[in-house]
């Protein structure tokens, strides 16, 4: 419990090559040498992320998007907000204004 899934296939940046990410006597040999040269050269920061908004038609940018639509109701108008989720985009790749530190990376940041 508590181990990603990224890390039991060996594809974890920062694991150390003895430490599981297998060797070039394994399984796929010239792939393992490759991936733990690239293991070494992997930094612990993120620098970009996942944007959570979404473009509508207009080209607005927003976490949701609603409508008004006129409900008549025993003889009574009455406004409603109806969710729009059809036609959104998502935002795409953001670049992060601060470097943050990657969440598989182990270091202790503060200790008491």
């Amino acid at each position: 419990m508590g181990a990603s899934g990224s890390k039991s296939r060996g594809l974890w940046p920062f694991a150390s090559p003895a430490a599981g990410g297998g060797g070039p006597e394994g399984p796929g040999g010239q792939q393992a040498l490759a991936r733990a040269r690239a293991a070494r050269a992997a930094t612990p920061f993120v620098f970009t992320r996942r944007g959570s908004m979404y473009y509508d038609e207009d080209g607005d940018l927003a976490h949701e998007f609603y409508e008004e639509t006129i409900v008549t109701k025993n003889g009574r108008k009455r406004a409603k907000l109806k969710r729009i989720h059809k036609n959104l985009i998502p935002q795409g790749i953001v670049k992060l204004e601060h470097p943050r530190i990657h969440v598989d990376f182990p270091v202790i940041i503060c200790e008491v």
